[in-house]
């Protein structure tokens, strides 16, 4: 149980999706691969792919807007601005502080996360730190991907499964017994090079031989991060809710990293939670990374699917690597507190 007097919730959601849609047969056209062939390792059909002219601050803008607009809440009144992602504008400076100017946030202090796909609950958990310590009241964490400028488009292993998107959650504290109940964070960087971007970095600085080399793209071994996110996920979401005094009988529906059907369909069983309670979109948006949980969320809240009063579980894996879970007592709409 988090052990706060201050209650930490989700008081304002908002999303981005680019408008282009490519689906498995336009990548037939491309790729030696085939609609069937996607379908059955992952459960994608489609996935949204951002034009050469946006950049991960334009969606994350977009979808921070919308959020403050579900709060009611105007930029000036943001304390914290915490960016998850793995396709940044550029090094530096931070998208987070690129998303300030824009939707001029003007007391915001801002920072980028990087965590892979477990970026935006990383992101939830630290975000609710600096309001449960009485230093901030409202902090936006954002999870937003341009993933498709980072694929290697000869690679079918890698490039039919992503998608670009963002999706935006403005925390702030609600009634007691409400918002964030437990969460639990976990890495193992002995894993980090079963899912990388080689170059770019200190490491390997961009030259003609790494481009040559095609070192600036995503490299996965596709099967053992398929091992290592069946074990965690359950895993992850059982120890966020031991953490809440909760169990799996307690859940009420559970948002998990949009990566692969497979792989949702094995936390779900592992949590014993039957499939009408689990938020499924991958078909439509493939693996968006740190934008997966809170665009499912977004839409699961839309739809009305979750409900005030739910428990709901949000678990995601990602490059590091890395896992991360939580548990939210959803009272998004309740009267809000500061």
């Amino acid at each position: 149980m988090m052990e706060n007097n201050i209650a930490v919730g989700i008081i304002g959601m908002g999303s981005c999706l680019p408008e282009k849609i490519v689906t498995n047969r336009d990548l037939e056209k491309t790729v030696n691969t085939s609609d069937e062939w996607i379908v059955e390792r992952t459960g994608i059909k489609e996935r949204r792919i951002a034009d050469d002219a946006t950049a991960t601050s334009d969606i994350a803008t977009i979808a921070a807007t919308r959020a403050l607009k579900d709060a009611g809440i105007p930029a000036s009144e943001i304390d914290l601005i915490i960016v998850a992602t793995a396709t940044p504008d550029m090094m530096f400076p931070s998208t987070s502080c690129i998303i300030q100017k824009n939707i001029q946030a003007v007391n915001a202090a801002a920072f980028d996360l990087a965590a892979g796909c477990s970026g935006f609950v990383y992101g939830l958990v630290t975000g609710s730190q600096f309001i449960q310590s009485g230093l901030y009241k409202k902090v936006l964490v954002i999870g937003a991907e341009t993933l498709s400028k980072i694929l290697d488009w000869q690679d079918r292993n890698t490039c039919v499964l992503f998608g670009d998107g963002a999706g935006a959650a403005l925390l702030g504290q609600v009634p007691a017994g409400c918002g964030l109940l437990g969460a639990h964070l976990g890495a193992d960087g002995s894993g980090g090079d079963l899912l990388k971007l080689p170059g770019g970095g200190s490491r390997l600085p961009a030259s003609t031989a790494t481009v040559n080399e095609r070192k600036h793209f995503v490299h996965m071994s596709g099967n053992e991060v398929f091992k290592f996110a069946i074990k965690i996920m359950g895993e992850a979401a059982l120890k966020a809710l031991e953490a809440a005094g909760l169990g799996s009988q307690d859940v009420d529906y559970l948002i998990p990293h949009q990566a692969n059907l497979r792989i949702i369909h094995s936390a779900a069983k592992r949590l014993k939670i039957p499939l009408d309670k689990v938020m499924i979109n991958v078909d439509k948006y493939g693996n968006t990374s740190a934008a997966s949980i809170p665009i499912a969320l977004e839409e699961a809240v839309d739809h009305g699917i979750i409900k005030n009063g739910d428990n709901v579980v949000l678990v995601g894996f990602g490059a590091g690597l890395t896992w991360a879970a939580c548990v939210i007592k959803w009272c998004k709409g309740e009267k809000l507190i500061g």
